[in-house]
């Protein structure tokens, strides 16, 4: 499904974050960048249709979203935000209730209610956890907790706030490959994150916010400008920086480790 933004500006108050921004994302792995305050949160809730722009317009397919509450409503079984801190998404007492709340309001049958909720239990791989309260579950545990109840809704695009940080390796790990399932069963991502090397690594093109404008393309060709990264306050991922210092042609520009291994087995 296509998601972009027509000439959007976003803020809050008379501080504007977002101007003018225009944007097609195409996916399936976007990965938003940018300093604090660069407008990566705000960009998100646009796009969920949870804030509304100053001027400019939310494109859904080819139609403008309509923010009437029928609009709203359908858009947002489409499109789910997942906040940063999860703390801020669950409300329920226990995880079966709160994976349950947004299909239940879809005034689903209640099979199919049950029938989404085990599938979002079982992809984010916490089945076990159905029966326990919320508050008594570790952050990460909370994290797919909140994730679990977006991918109830069965969305066309799960938008992402930050989804690695505060986990452990094995934590960020396993996110990792929950969001890999999700894409392999269609779903496009859009996440933000201050980790470069996983923007790298992880996705298919990459949304840049500098003061002075947005970048939107290819990992490699915005994470390699370093006139970019000094505008948006972000450092050179790591397997770029170490390919420009051993003088690496262009076309061997490595994403991973295992890229480097390869480079370097040469």
């Amino acid at each position: 499904m296509r998601l972009a933004l027509e000439r959007v500006s976003a803020g809050y108050g008379a501080h504007e974050v977002l101007r003018e921004v225009s944007l097609d994302l195409q996916g399936p792995r976007t990965a938003l960048l940018g300093a604090n305050g660069s407008g990566k949160s705000t960009l998100l809730r646009v796009l969920s249709g949870a804030h509304e722009p100053s001027a400019g317009r939310v494109l859904v397919g080819d139609e403008p979203l309509r923010r009437d509450r029928r609009g709203l409503r359908a858009h947002r079984q489409r499109v789910q935000l997942v906040l940063q801190d999860p703390d801020d998404q669950l409300f329920s007492a226990d995880v079966l209730r709160d994976v349950s709340f947004g299909p239940m309001n879809l005034d689903l049958p209640e099979d199919e209610v049950r029938a989404r909720v085990s599938a979002a239990l079982h992809v984010l791989s916490i089945t076990h956890l159905a029966d326990r309260p919320t508050h008594q579950l570790s952050y990460g545990e909370r994290k797919r907790v909140a994730l679990a109840g977006a991918v109830a809704m069965r969305p066309a695009v799960l938008l992402l706030d930050e989804p690695t940080a505060g986990l452990d390796p094995e934590g960020v790990a396993e996110v990792l490959a929950v969001l890999d399932r999700l894409v392999a069963a269609g779903t496009a991502l859009v996440a933000a994150t201050h980790d470069v090397e996983l923007a790298l690594s992880w996705s298919d093109e990459v949304v840049a916010l500098t003061p002075d404008g947005v970048r939107h393309g290819d990992p490699v060709e915005v994470l390699d400008d370093a006139d970019l990264l000094a505008r948006a306050r972000l450092h050179r991922p790591w397997p770029l920086e170490l390919a420009a210092r051993l003088g690496l042609p262009p076309d061997a520009k490595p994403r991973t480790l295992m890229d480097v291994t390869r480079l370097l087995r040469r």
